[in-house]
């Protein structure tokens, strides 16, 4: 049984891979279920065994380079003594410098931001994808609102939480669509340092304490 268990997570594994080399090439929009059968070398029916349809596919797919929530909110919740601001600093750097170390990731942020319309066939995919950027939102939203007197005047905590989401999408975006546009490695700090030194008032004598 455990051996049956692991080829079914093997080919589940393989068509999710499969999908994700015809997405990148064709478009999500133009890939059926039928073609990643065929790349993968499964039937349909093995195809929807694993995926109720595309647009859970694509989810799943996401959901391979994508932290979940639970661990998200671990990790900025400014656990063994760490500033949370400085948390969601690093967790944003490495968002960006990722992309250069991770093909898979490199891949599949790709697919989502350039190879991908969210037609009628993948609202089910587009809504839980806007459930996942509100959450992130709201989750930064509320480290803001913890952290609210270290705000400049005017920047409130929503506008904070949209300010690093809108940041680490837009260099993301740039960066996948032009590689030459900045070096992740030397300008991601520095970037997304100039955007919390807008939102945080005692940014440079925090990051000069790090």
């Amino acid at each position: 049984m455990r051996r049956t268990k692991e080829e079914a997570e093997q080919t589940r594994r393989d068509i999710i891979h499969a999908a994700e080399v015809l997405f990148l090439a064709n478009g999500v929009a133009h890939t059926s279920l039928e073609m990643i059968a065929r790349e993968c070398g499964v039937t349909r029916g093995a195809v929807y065994w694993h995926f109720q349809n595309k647009a859970h596919l694509f989810h799943e797919m996401l959901n391979e380079v994508r932290m979940p929530m639970e661990e998200l909110n671990a990790r900025l919740c400014g656990c063994q003594g760490r500033d949370p601001l400085i948390s969601l600093r690093d967790l944003s750097i490495h968002a960006i410098i990722d992309l250069t170390q991770d093909e898979r990731n490199r891949r599949i942020m790709t697919i989502l931001l350039h190879r991908c319309e969210f037609t009628d066939e993948l609202r089910e995919a587009e809504e839980r994808h806007k459930a996942f950027i509100n959450e992130f939102i709201s989750l930064c939203e509320k480290l803001f609102e913890a952290q609210s007197a270290r705000l400049h005047s005017a920047i409130t905590p929503r506008l904070a939480a949209r300010s690093i989401h809108a940041t680490i999408v837009g260099l993301i975006n740039d960066w996948l669509r032009n590689p030459t546009l900045f070096d992740p490695h030397s300008e991601a700090q520095v970037l997304v340092d100039s955007i919390f030194r807008g939102l945080i008032r005692d940014w440079d004598q925090l990051i000069s304490a790090e």
